[in-house]
């Protein structure tokens, strides 16, 4: 599909996306979005294999919509999700119950007419029409150039002022300084999608707080992933355990991680990678009628971060960027998971079987495989030293 096949509804929307701009300003992003968004990178899957199950997601979709929540976020290369949460969501609900988001992945394409296909194609796959939040995806390091070598910036703002797109932003992986250029670059973007945890608030390899405040600074509301940082924060070491259920034994671990996320100031909503009905009923339970962190709740937090520290895990999110950089097909999320398991638990035969199925019994490479080329290194979200890590990988695995 191309730009030509939208001209009709480009003419019919521009005139009410005007008056939409006008009435609502960028001031309205933070008030009028629940706080908990669905994040739809991370979905439901049959027997636990790849295709997605989009009955169980239906169920979700529907829970979520009649808690109050409305705020769905997909992207391009979530392999599947945007024809999921079109059959889940958009052709089960009216347009105006619901807020959709999408992302747009340029350092993917090889030419400006790949990169600007991807929008029709998710307007295509989605059949939302138009998005209400739209982004440039995964700005950081080496990837940040390519939207403007293909122009995508301008291609944007056209598709905005079209009324195809209701608001522009974009995600970004990287430190506060590149975040500080993007946003002196581009002040015109609406909003931006950053990750921001508990875990990482200090962290100086991933500068949650830095880039927060950077955000801030430059008056720009925020979209928040990965706060449970992939799902980390509910598999945490048995001290940090203990400091939150001391304080609240009734309470999730994933709703200190949550409700940390949405206490900050400025935030239009909170991804939360949902994948199954348990996590969604969790989800909303705590988030329905959120109360931020009071000040004990916070020192709480700053207590558990300390044991976390304590521990010398892999800070990986598997959100499986690395992947198919890898020219051996190394299972580097899958082996991380297993190493990460055995730090915090200890369980060597458990963890052992962890690896061998996320390697070997899937087809894949195993941590001595590595051939030390850094091509991972170079896509990883959260900047770790791979090559050392998969060494590191090895020796405890006895490869």
């Amino acid at each position: 599909m191309t730009d030509s096949n939208y001209k009709d509804m480009e003419d019919s929307m521009t005139e009410d996306n005007t008056e939409n701009r006008t009435a609502g300003g960028i001031g309205s992003l933070v008030d009028n979005v629940p706080k908990l968004g669905f994040g739809l990178m991370r979905l439901p899957r049959i027997d636990g294999g790849n295709d997605i199950d989009t009955e169980q997601l239906k169920e979700m979709v529907d829970l979520f919509l009649s808690k109050g929540f409305t705020y769905f976020d997909t992207a391009y290369g979530y392999e599947g999700s945007e024809a999921a949460i079109a059959e889940a969501l958009v052709q089960r609900h009216p347009r105006e119950s619901y807020l959709l988001a999408t992302k747009l992945p340029a350092w993917k394409a090889k030419t400006t007419a790949d990169a600007e296909q991807m929008f029709w194609t998710s307007l295509e796959r989605t059949g939302a029409g138009y998005f209400d939040y739209y982004l440039l995806h995964n700005l950081g390091a080496d990837r940040t150039h390519t939207f403007d070598d293909f122009g995508i910036w301008d291609f944007l703002a056209k598709q905005k002022q079209s009324g195809l797109i209701r608001h522009l932003g974009f995600s970004f992986h990287d430190k506060a300084s590149l975040l500080d250029e993007v946003l002196s670059k581009h002040p015109e973007v609406d909003f931006v999608q950053l990750q921001l945890n508990y875990a990482d608030w200090e962290n100086p390899m991933v500068e949650s707080r830095k880039c927060y405040e950077t955000a801030r600074r430059h008056n720009k509301p925020i979209v928040i992933m990965e706060p449970v940082k992939g799902g980390a924060l509910t598999t945490l070491p048995d001290a940090a355990v203990a400091v939150l259920r001391k304080a609240n034994p009734k309470a999730s671990l994933a709703s200190w991680a949550i409700r940390f996320a949405a206490s900050l100031d400025g935030v239009i909503t909170v991804l939360s990678g949902m994948s199954n009905m348990d996590q969604m009923r969790d989800n909303v339970s705590f988030m329905k009628d959120f109360r931020p962190l009071d000040e004990q709740e916070q020192e709480v937090i700053v207590k558990a971060r300390i044991e976390i520290e304590k521990v010398p895990i892999v800070p990986c999110t598997s959100c499986g960027y690395c992947l198919p950089e890898c020219p051996q097909n190394i299972a580097i999320p899958g082996i991380f998971e297993a190493m990460n398991n055995l730090l915090l638990y200890g369980n060597k035969r458990s963890c052992s079987f962890t690896y061998t199925w996320n390697t070997r019994l899937q087809g894949k490479g195993v941590a001595s495989d590595c051939i030390e080329c850094g091509a991972c290194e170079a896509v990883c979200t959260q900047h770790i030293a791979i090559i050392e890590e998969l060494k590191r990988a090895s020796d405890m695995f006895g490869e």
